[in-house]
């Protein structure tokens, strides 16, 4: 993909999650099943909760701090630092103790690396993010950088989004014209899909999206040197919404 092209769907995205954050936040008030299955195993297999407050998680794409506050709720007692690029999102965050911080970056530019703290991460999270990063350049670049976050015997968990594998998401695909594109300036598996406010009969706000499929990520996973430990479908009504997947260094 052309560097102009992923430029211009970053900036696609960034001003949905600006103009979107109050009423796409009220739809994140639940935390995930696979994100609760996949953190709590990572816990159970260090003893459980409350955590020692010697292990360290990065939040990458914490969103509205759904994972914080449900992390807070089972006891967590380590240092949390989730990153977000929609200060809109990152606004709704509150009531959470000292240990849990919060900081303002987009992944997209290697900078967001600046302001995290210097030390190893034991797990780095990324749950529904990858699929918002255009380019497998850009995506094997995070990933390297993820890795290098990583403490020697650290965990890295994420998900992304199946939204193919739902008949009512397929029908919200929309043509790349609407953005001013066309289909051959993307990439295998892209999309734009239309997205509402509940209650909103009109003005569909539109975001680029990726849908992977596993070899894809066995792929990726190749480039920047991870090894894949377990791969699961989570999510929706069907359970088939997220694909999850644990990754360690390789």
């Amino acid at each position: 993909m052309k560097n102009e092209i992923a430029r211009r769907l970053l900036s696609l995205n960034a001003d949905f999650y600006s103009a979107q954050a109050q009423s796409f936040s009220a739809t994140r008030q639940r935390i995930q099943p696979g994100m609760i299955r996949s953190v709590g195993e990572w816990m159970a297999a260090r003893g459980g909760f409350p955590a020692s407050a010697s292990l360290h998680l990065l939040d990458l794409g914490c969103g509205n701090g759904n994972l914080a506050h449900w992390l807070a709720e089972q006891g967590f007692k380590g240092t949390y630092t989730g990153v977000e690029q929609s200060s809109g999102l990152i606004s709704t965050i509150t009531d959470l103790p000292g240990n849990y911080k919060f900081l303002l970056a987009d992944l997209a530019h290697p900078d967001w690396l600046a302001e995290l703290p210097t030390i190893p991460f034991d797990l780095i999270t990324c749950f529904a993010v990858l699929h918002h990063l255009p380019g497998e350049g850009l995506r094997v670049r995070l990933l390297r950088e993820v890795k290098r976050l990583l403490a020697p015997e650290g965990i890295f968990l994420f998900s992304v989004w199946q939204f193919m594998n739902s008949t009512r998401l397929v029908q919200r695909i929309q043509p790349w014209e609407g953005v001013g594109l066309v289909t051959g300036d993307v990439d295998e598996g892209d999309a734009l899909l239309d997205w509402r406010a509940e209650g909103e009969s009109s003005g569909a706000a539109l975001r680029y999206v990726h849908a992977y499929r596993e070899e894809e990520l066995n792929r990726l996973a190749g480039k920047s040197s991870f090894q894949i430990r377990e791969s699961w479908l989570s999510d929706g009504k069907d359970g088939c919404l997220g694909l999850y997947q644990s990754w360690s260094r390789s």
